[in-house]
């Protein structure tokens, strides 16, 4: 099972493995707080999507459409991410204020569907 939590709210033990899946550290959240067990920056969104995006809602869907289309190209360390969400609890880690439309929301979607 996947969940999603976003960078500013405390860890739980629930929480499982804490993946930070953004190409950023989020801003003013130390490494110790974070409690972050992987960082899994090469399967966040390029930059140039991440910019283009911008968070927009109207972009979400085309954002998204784009966004799996770079995922594809990632096929081992996708394999093995769906591994480790199999073997218990899995936290994706996220900084996007919007908590429905962030890059996050868009693996897990993936992850669920395509992998």
């Amino acid at each position: 099972m996947i969940h999603l939590k976003r960078a500013y709210e405390q860890p739980s033990k629930q929480d499982g493995l804490r993946i930070l899946v953004e190409r950023l550290w989020p801003r003013g959240v130390s490494k110790k707080n974070a409690a972050i067990d992987l960082w899994l920056k090469d399967l966040a969104p390029s930059t140039d999507l991440r910019r283009w995006f911008g968070h927009d809602p109207e972009k979400w869907p085309e954002f998204r459409r784009r966004y799996w289309l770079e995922l594809e190209a990632k096929g081992d360390l996708l394999t093995l991410l769906k591994h480790r969400t199999q073997e218990g609890n899995v936290t994706f880690v996220f900084a996007a204020s919007d908590e429905e439309r962030n890059s996050a929301v868009a693996l897990r979607d993936y992850l669920q569907e395509k992998v």
